[in-house]
């Protein structure tokens, strides 16, 4: 019995010391963020030598003084996040009273926790190969062009952009109808700052969610055209918005949307439940 209490004291402790990793993790999360944001308004301005996505977010932070100290502090970060959303995945969301809702969270967690991780990777080869790799528009052509070489290649393409599609309408319904914050105690935030927190949630996942779903409309085109070059990741889908019809304006809204998860993520980090 002893031994038992013991374990499951250990456990606890455990859990309590990655939930408050994940927290700090889950800040450099929205540290990320903030710096695509400041990307993308330079590329709204045709002023951007970095790519504004995550990696370009990096060489931009790597490119500072006392960047690589950065760096290797973010990856940590985001490998804390990314254990800390695998934490979740397996035991978190107990206070979602359905079972498909809670089971939906849980698999969307652990999504989560894998890309995070790959962030965490991509920032380490940054620091240790001085920013040795392909960016993430590359990464996604190189991707698109495996899937559509394989049988029904256009199809599989377009399986990939309806779900990215599927991903963008879950982002901007979660921020219309405010449904993160019941994955919040906003009891833990200054009640002065509860709205602003709603507000900046809302803003960052329609945000999110605008972004998403011209990454699906490239990929679209991409299983339309069978042309791996006409998909993209997150630069690419800044880049289109910004080529359209009054595409600054539409580019630096997008921005201070994405700025605004990030100032979000800040204050989810210390108010997620767990």
């Amino acid at each position: 019995m002893v031994a038992k209490t013991s374990y499951e004291s250990s456990r606890v402790r455990n859990s309590k010391v990655a939930q408050v990793a994940g927290r700090a993790g889950m800040a450099c999360w929205g540290l990320v963020h903030l710096v695509v944001a400041y990307l993308a308004v330079q590329v709204a301005f045709g002023d951007s030598g970095q790519e504004a996505d995550q990696r370009g977010a990096f060489e931009e932070i790597g490119s500072s003084s006392g960047g690589q100290v950065v760096l290797w502090v973010l990856a940590v970060g985001l490998f804390a996040f990314g254990l800390w959303q695998f934490l979740l995945a397996a035991t978190g969301y107990g206070w979602v009273s359905k079972k498909g809702e809670r089971t939906r969270k849980r698999i969307g967690s652990a999504v989560r926790g894998v890309a995070v991780i790959a962030l965490g990777v991509t920032a380490v080869r940054l620091v240790v190969g001085g920013g040795s790799g392909t960016g993430g528009d590359q990464t996604q052509q190189e991707f698109t062009a495996k899937l559509l070489s394989l049988p029904a290649g256009p199809f599989l393409v377009a399986v990939a952009g309806a779900v990215v599609l599927g991903v963008a309408i879950a982002a901007v319904v979660k921020g219309v109808r405010k449904s993160f914050l019941a994955d919040l105690d906003m009891s833990d935030l200054p009640s002065g700052t509860r709205s602003t927190v709603t507000w900046l949630g809302r803003v960052g996942y329609i945000a999110k969610g605008v972004v998403f779903a011209v990454i699906a409309v490239l990929l679209a085109y991409a299983a339309l055209r069978s042309d791996a070059r006409a998909a993209g990741g997150l630069d690419k889908a800044l880049r289109t918005l910004a080529a359209q019809p009054f595409g600054v304006v539409l580019l630096v809204v997008v921005a201070l949307g994405l700025a605004a998860f990030g100032v979000y993520c800040f204050a989810a980090a210390r108010a997620h439940k767990s």
